[in-house]
């Protein structure tokens, strides 16, 4: 079983960022795709944005692009997710979660149980 922690999430103001990292203890880290899950209040979790094992793709959906960045560094099994412009919209439970391989998958039932996740708020 993957264990996965995130870290870097907290309250910020409209137009700030954050990144988000996500430290894991997976064996074999760069042979798997990787994405990141948000959870907002009252709505179901959804695939923000998602990265090939190698970093030679990546996904994102609409509401998202062009503001977020999702990277990793297999050297380190880290994944990031680097957040520019925030909006209160983007307020939300954000986790990690390992792909079952290698290719890019935009589908969230490719993906297993994420780690517990760290809360990003964007209030004034």
């Amino acid at each position: 079983q993957a264990k996965l922690v995130e870290s870097g999430g907290g309250l910020v103001q409209p137009g700030g960022s954050l990144k988000l990292s996500c430290a894991t203890s997976v064996f074999n880290f760069d042979i798997y795709a990787m994405g990141w899950f948000r959870r907002a209040p009252g709505k179901a979790s959804e695939l923000v944005a998602a990265i090939s094992s190698n970093a030679d793709n990546s996904y994102y959906i609409d509401e998202v692009k062009g503001r977020f960045t999702i990277t990793r560094d297999n050297d380190l099994n880290t994944l990031y997710l680097e957040m520019n412009d925030l909006r209160p919209e983007d307020t939300a439970l954000y986790a990690c979660a390992k792909s079952q391989g290698a290719l890019l998958s935009h589908k969230p039932h490719n993906y297993g149980d994420g780690g517990q996740g760290n809360q990003v708020t964007v209030a004034t």
